[in-house]
């Protein structure tokens, strides 16, 4: 699936952008006036193929859950039966991304690709789970590469069947105690940044768990020496179930040709790997938000990718993501709603 998937994975079509280009000259409107929503808008269309491009309307967000290993490390205060408790939460309806989805008009879909407990497996929970949790990555592989390449497909699956149901934007989530540790491994990985500069506090945590969080980003970076090139070896040696689906939902969205929106620093490690399997699949990239996550920073410089938003979050979950789907939504409507100087009669400068 990875390989077939990555075959249809294309460049931005430059004829689309050029004419989006052109267009933006012609609306009525100062030319540039919309900044950051302008190059949207034409990223949209070189996305599409086509100008205007399609209105992202449907928006669909799908929340991957896995539990990891290096909890034991003491990286986070949070117990890891927080895990599923949450994934209930969201299946119930009762968490900030539900109450952002609602907000937005989106589906909520959540995927269990790796939780370590036992789940009810009543309600709207899609059944995924690769392995129980990843192993400790502080002295293990998180997970062996056919796990790794079973939680890409699973991001994959995900995101052709949201695109099936009608779904012209994405938005990738994620739950996972402990899941920002992972997340810096990998965003030192591919970026190359050292440890303490991608290691953040998370969920706020102290100095003293900050420097374990540290650590055992080091440890595994040591270990394993990952090879940015290899980027199921990446994921496998020191990602999360919920990191590697997440590359694969970008992947899918790539492929499909549908803008994803991305979150925080799990969906940024997620886009890190993604883009080292296919550089192309960037172009169906819209950075959501800036977490306060320095992580996040770091992945978005590598990306080439400016957020919409920087309000100071770092929930994860999908939902900073989810307050960019209607600037992501309004750049499209730009291209393909406001009058031109000629239509609306309106005499340039």
């Amino acid at each position: 699936m990875i390989d077939s998937t990555l075959a249809e994975i294309r460049p931005p079509d430059s004829a689309a952008m050029e004419a989006a280009r052109a267009l933006h000259t012609r609306l009525t409107k100062p030319a540039g006036s919309l900044g950051e929503l302008e190059a949207l808008s034409v990223r949209l269309a070189g996305l599409a193929g086509t100008c205007p491009p399609p209105q992202p309307a449907h928006p669909a967000v799908a929340i991957f859950a896995g539990d990891h290993g290096v909890h034991a490390a003491g990286v986070t205060p949070w117990p890891q039966e927080v895990t599923a408790q949450m994934v209930a939460n969201f299946v119930t309806g009762g968490a900030v991304v539900n109450a952002f989805a609602r907000e937005v008009g989106a589906s909520v879909t959540v995927v269990d690709v790796g939780i370590a407990g036992p789940l009810d497996p009543a309600g709207a929970l899609l059944q995924r789970k690769v392995r129980a949790g990843t192993g400790d990555i502080a002295r293990e592989p998180a997970m062996s590469r056919d796990e790794a390449r079973a939680a890409v497909e699973v991001g994959i699956s995900v995101a052709h069947t949201l695109v099936e149901r009608g779904a012209l934007v994405l938005v990738g989530g994620d739950m996972g105690i402990g899941n920002t540790t992972p997340a810096a491994a990998l965003v030192a990985a591919f970026t190359g940044a050292t440890p303490a500069d991608a290691t953040g506090r998370g969920t706020g945590v102290d100095d003293e768990t900050l420097a374990r969080k540290v650590a055992a980003v080091r440890a595994a970076l040591e270990l394993r020496r990952p090879d940015p090139a290899d980027p199921l070896g990446v994921l496998a040696a020191v990602g999360g179930l919920e990191h590697a689906a997440l590359c694969g939902f970008m992947l899918g969205a790539a492929a499909r040709r549908v803008p994803v929106v991305v979150d925080g620093v799990i969906a940024c490690s997620g886009a890190l790997a993604a883009a080292a399997f296919a550089p192309d699949a960037v172009g169906a990239m819209v950075a959501g938000h800036r977490s306060v996550e320095p992580g996040a920073s770091l992945a978005l410089a590598h990306l080439g990718l400016t957020p919409l938003v920087d309000l100071g979050l770092r929930l994860g979950e999908g939902t900073g993501a989810l307050l960019a789907v209607p600037m992501v939504a309004a750049a499209a409507r730009v291209l393909r709603e406001v009058a031109t100087f000629d239509s609306a009669g309106v005499a340039k400068k």
